[in-house]
């Protein structure tokens, strides 16, 4: 992005989209906007050599785009930082139809299925081109911390040949006369890195879940950050590489964005403390009924719904003053098959943030009789033949989690949607564009 105060009164060219263009008697003016970051430009009528600039402007439409040679003026009259863009030449580069579609400015002027029609020009609005430089900024900072503690980054197949994790929820294609599928995550995949010999390993690749959910924060393509990694002792050194690694995301994007994202979205970026609290689920339902009167549905009894997400952040909040809890102790019935078991209760997690679950993560059952009889238990037969082959010959103590990007992201910026945190969404009703 452009520093224009590092180039007063020099010679420089600027390429974007002409925003806004006003024609007055003497002076014409464009708002030229580069990656969200705007600069007049003043054309003196009256001057000779403008003449050919003039008659450029005069058939110029909005959000066309422009390239501008000419020398950056100071003038405390200019609004956009007290600076103009004197140009010497503008060639038109392409040139927009005069009706758009959507109002850019004003991203609430349209319902939100109709911005989603015209998705390439709801992110010229600046609310939603920054969503992206935001989430660049905490992956980057995430992945920064991974390799800095040695983790080794891979790239797992989406086309596979047997439903990950489950035979529901699955997307069906066909492969050369064959079934596949689309993977629901690389679970299985990474698992097998770590029985291959690496100790540390993550991923950020898209997954596919078959689900008709409608709701804001499920989707049918998402981006996970995967992680899993070796010799560790119980879940909870699985947890503590997640609470560094949201630290290390958060106080980037708070470096780099957190003025912008108070501006734009209204919302701060809070630094958590480390460590996290903690609380079992037998206690969380007690202290859920005892401060806010909720009582868990039958159907729910061993897990979380939404309604209880929400109310653990409450609770989190009044207690600790913490946005993040860890909820342990869940029931085998609702955490999958490859999740090590201590005395019946999985070895694993829920972490809540602002009243959302974002990760599920767990210590991994490596030994293979145990994970073989864990599998028959939940029904799971040949389909996981491939999976459960990973740990005959020997397979370290690990776990690890996933964070879904789309939807820490709606979490950070308080955003109501996935749909407005995903470069393109995909749900059950929306294929295009």
């Amino acid at each position: 992005m452009i520093d224009y105060k590092k180039h007063i009164n020099k010679k420089i060219t600027i390429s974007g989209f002409a925003e806004k263009i006003r024609n007055l008697q003497w002076v014409q003016f464009i708002v030229l906007r580069n990656e969200g970051k705007r600069i007049q430009v003043t054309i003196e009528k009256s001057i000779p050599e403008n003449q050919k600039m003039v008659e450029i402007v005069d058939k110029l439409t909005n959000e066309s785009t422009i390239t501008v040679t000419g020398t950056i003026k100071e003038n405390e009259k200019v609004k956009m930082g007290g600076m103009e863009l004197i140009p010497d030449s503008i060639e038109v580069t392409s040139t927009s139809a005069p009706e758009l579609p959507i109002n850019i400015a004003n991203k609430d002027a349209a319902l939100i299925d109709t911005r989603m029609d015209n998705r390439f020009l709801d992110l010229r609005n600046d609310v939603n081109f920054n969503i992206f430089k935001v989430q660049t900024e905490f992956v980057r900072a995430m992945r920064e911390y991974l390799y800095g503690n040695d983790f080794t980054e891979i790239h797992t197949p989406k086309l596979i040949g047997a439903a990950s994790e489950s035979g529901s929820e699955v997307f069906e294609v066909n492969y050369f006369g064959n079934k596949a599928y689309l993977a629901q995550s690389p679970q299985f995949y990474k698992q097998m890195a770590i029985a291959a010999g690496y100790e540390r390993v993550f991923e950020v690749a898209p997954c596919f879940r078959a689900e008709n959910s409608n709701t804001n924060r499920h989707a049918t393509e998402f981006t996970s950050f995967d992680l899993e990694f070796a010799n560790i002792n119980s879940y909870e050194d699985v947890m503590k590489v997640e609470e560094e690694l949201l630290v290390s995301g958060l106080t980037a994007v708070k470096e780099k964005y957190g003025n912008l994202i108070k501006e734009l979205y209204g919302v701060d970026v809070v630094i958590p403390t480390i460590p996290f609290p903690r609380i079992d689920l037998q206690d969380l339902y007690k202290e859920l009924s005892e401060r806010y009167g909720y009582k868990v549905p039958d159907h729910d009894i061993g897990d979380m719904n939404a309604e209880a997400e929400k109310l653990t952040s409450e609770y989190a909040m009044d207690v600790y003053g913490h946005e993040f809890i860890f909820v342990t102790g869940f029931s085998k019935t609702k955490r999958p098959f490859y999740h090590m078991r201590k005395d019946g209760i999985p070895q694993g997690y829920d972490l809540i943030w602002r009243g959302t679950e974002i990760t599920t993560g767990a210590q991994r059952e490596h030994r293979y009789n145990v994970l073989e009889g864990q599998a028959k238990e939940k029904g799971l037969g040949k389909d996981i033949e491939f999976y459960k082959d990973f740990f005959k010959y020997g397979c370290p103590p690990h776990g690890g989690f996933a964070l879904g990007i789309d939807r820490m992201t709606m979490l950070l910026l308080g955003l109501p949607s996935l749909k407005e945190t995903m470069f393109l969404f995909r749900g059950p009703n929306r294929l295009y564009p």
